[in-house]
């Protein structure tokens, strides 16, 4: 058989085991009266704001379509993007869908079965995520490559399918975070703060629209985000291989046919051992969840390097090229190891002990923790970069690097199972409050819960170095692309025109920024002031004789999230191609440097410190330092508040914005 036509059809094997866990997931209980009904609703607002997300996506795809058929005058590229946004759309659409029916499922196996079913039906959740996000980056590049990607004068064609994986992303991604920071600011504000009631209280309106946006966000927009970067780092490879001298391919591996597959051959590796951590997950399930899901992810990590250590001696590649794979994977533990410590561990006591003397001092210790907390993962970046550079012949470190990043990704399918965990058990916890299931029902979904809190903060932490990675990667492929064509093409930080693409692509990571953090609090505003008139004009609301109008909140959420994703999606695709048409190659080559490593270490910066102002009120919330209503507690709800759009909507926009910019920049390389 063709060993061109194994990615693909492992692809295919990845759905069907998708399929076959969502099978064993439904069969579960989704339980009756009031817990069905929450459940309903939440699944229902979901599928209303993908579909109408989707149907504005759909005619940006369109739009740019149209402009690739223009500017290429081939059908290639413009096929291949319409094929990677289809691809991207399906992985997000499918991992919410079966995140929404896992939710109250889990709800149920925690109030019937116990601790050890609830932890499996949360991981079946998340595995239907992780399993079709890794398949379908393989169906859709294996496919292509197969069609055109292996001949090295048509792999330019393959770059429009990370185009279209970015394109959806970066919408997907700020969408989703605008609509559930939008309502978990609004009801912890009004609903916690104000009203003095617990979070996820049936008698808030906007608890609802925040679960709704769990899945939105946390879900359909991770799975995108983890999507493009996971082909990204594959498609730069194989361009990076495509423009490589003979002589250079000639001391890692007997062919450029086999250069160019090997990032394919590598994630197709990755898609196995990550269904063996999956299993692992499911073995451990009656330890702790942490134990479970920390042995899964480390199994699955163990194996892989393995099994591509196999896998590159038996197609008589250099052990230089393991040695990468191993320095990405490696790399990707140690960036999700110190975010887990800054997000959960010694730090978040600190933050939690400033609120002693008001929100202001949580504000600064939080924003202390955050900045000290990319020291770490940039020189584990750094140190990738280094090792892959050192380890391979002059003229392929960048190869090397971008081997790295498939490294990093390559078991994504049990990474963002683990991530997409988060938010189910997160919804969980949720759906038994507002049934009011009682204390032991919730405490095995608030055990379920901190563990997701933690997965998150560690599936952020793995998004970031992995989409700094893939850029860099994709950057190298767009310099190896022009150089191609132009054979005097140099990227010489004393160029000015080099020098002003630094500061232009600098200004990308604040102003997008700032635009999805007004977006969260314009939006914000609104379903305050949403909330505060049903508890003012809804007779009995609030002492729990009325029903909230819970539709209205996730109207307003929805139309503020897809009003507001416009501008940085219409920003991140159309600044290179005036920049590069403009000023220059050198220019947009400046510009993507300088981008990069502020979109990196912004990124770091915002989700770490959201996720420990987050950890910091729930250690707070268990009791410690007065508890629940006390004024430490008051404070560290404001240290939250602002930490929810950090580490929800603009830390996770940097991922896709670099992506974005580079992956235009690459597609557009040729006509440059």
């Amino acid at each position: 058989m063709d060993v061109l036509l194994l990615p693909p059809l492992l692809g295919v094997l990845g759905l069907v085991v998708a399929f076959i866990v969502y099978s064993v997931l439904s069969r579960y209980s989704v339980g009756e009266g009031a817990v069905a009904d929450i459940a309903t609703e939440i699944h229902r607002g979901a599928m209303v704001f993908m579909r109408r997300e989707y149907s504005i996506l759909a005619i940006f795809a369109a739009v740019i379509t149209i402009f690739l058929f223009i500017g290429f005058r081939s059908w290639h590229t413009p096929v291949a993007f319409v094929i990677g946004a289809i691809c991207s759309a399906f992985a997000g659409y499918v991992g919410m869908y079966a995140a929404t029916k896992a939710n109250v499922r889990t709800t149920v196996a925690a109030n019937t079965q116990g601790a050890a079913s609830a932890l499996s039906v949360a991981f079946y959740g998340g595995s239907v995520m992780g399993l079709t996000v890794a398949s379908m980056g393989l169906l859709g590049l294996g496919a292509l490559y197969l069609m055109f990607g292996s001949d090295p004068a048509h792999a330019e064609a393959i770059h429009g399918f990370g185009m279209g994986a970015s394109s959806v992303a970066l919408f997907s991604r700020v969408g989703g975070g605008i609509f559930t920071k939008s309502a978990d600011v609004g009801a912890d504000l009004v609903g916690k703060v104000e009203a003095g009631i617990p979070e996820d209280d049936p008698r808030n309106p906007g608890v609802i629209a925040d679960n709704v946006g769990d899945n939105v966000g946390d879900v359909a927009g991770m799975g995108s985000d983890i999507f493009e970067s996971y082909c990204g780092s594959m498609i730069a490879s194989i361009a990076i291989a495509s423009t490589m001298a003979v002589t250079t391919v000639a001391q890692i591996a007997d062919s450029q046919a086999d250069l160019m597959f090997i990032p394919l051959a590598l994630a197709s590796v990755g898609l196995l051992c990550s269904i063996a951590g999956i299993l692992i997950v499911r073995i451990m399930s009656a330890k702790s969840p942490e134990v479970a899901l920390r042995i899964g992810t480390i199994g699955a990590t163990v194996i892989f390097m393995l099994a591509s250590y196999a896998l590159i001696s038996s197609m008589g590649m250099s052990t230089a090229l393991w040695l990468c794979v191993v320095a990405g994977a490696v790399g990707g533990i140690i960036i999700g190891l110190v975010t887990e410590y800054y997000t959960g561990g010694k730090p978040v006591q600190k933050i939690a002990k400033d609120g002693e003397t008001g929100p202001a001092t949580v504000l600064i210790s939080g924003i202390a923790t955050g900045m000290e907390s990319v020291v770490i993962p940039v020189i584990s970046i750094a140190g990738i970069i280094f090792v892959s550079s050192v380890l391979l012949p002059e003229g392929a470190g960048v190869f090397g690097v971008g081997i790295g990043a498939v490294g990093m990704l390559a078991t994504v399918g049990i990474t963002m199972a683990i991530d997409a965990y988060g938010p189910v058990a997160d919804n969980a916890g949720g759906i038994a409050e507002m049934a009011g299931l009682g204390e032991e029902t919730r405490a095995i979904t608030d055990g379920l819960d901190e563990v997701g809190n933690t997965t998150a903060a560690i599936g952020k932490g793995f998004a970031i170095g992995a989409a700094g990675l893939a850029a860099l990667a994709i950057i190298a492929a767009f310099i190896e692309t022009v150089s191609a064509n132009n054979a005097d093409f140099a990227l010489n930080i004393s160029d000015p025109l080099v020098l002003c693409g630094m500061f232009l692509g600098a200004i990308f990571p604040f102003f997008v920024s700032a635009l999805t953090m007004r977006a969260v609090g314009d939006a914000a505003f609104d379903m305050i002031k949403e909330i505060r008139r049903q508890f003012k004009e809804i007779p009995g609301l609030l002492e729990g004789k009325a029903k909230p109008d819970t539709d209205r909140c996730v109207e307003i959420a929805t139309t503020a999230a897809l009003k507001r994703m416009i501008s940085p999606g219409v920003l991140a695709v159309a600044a290179p191609v005036i920049v590069g048409f403009a000023l220059g190659p050198e220019a947009l080559g400046g510009m993507l440097g300088g981008a990069l490593i502020c979109c990196v270490l912004l990124a770091l910066t915002m989700a770490n410190a959201g996720g420990a102002w987050d950890n910091a009120k729930k250690y707070v919330e268990k009791g410690n330092l007065g508890g629940k209503g006390s004024e430490v507690h008051s404070a560290a709800v404001v240290g939250d508040t602002v930490g929810d759009p950090f580490k929800d909507t603009s830390g996770p926009a940097m991922n896709i914005l670099i992506n974005v910019m580079a992956i235009v920049s690459l597609v557009i390389a040729p006509l440059l």
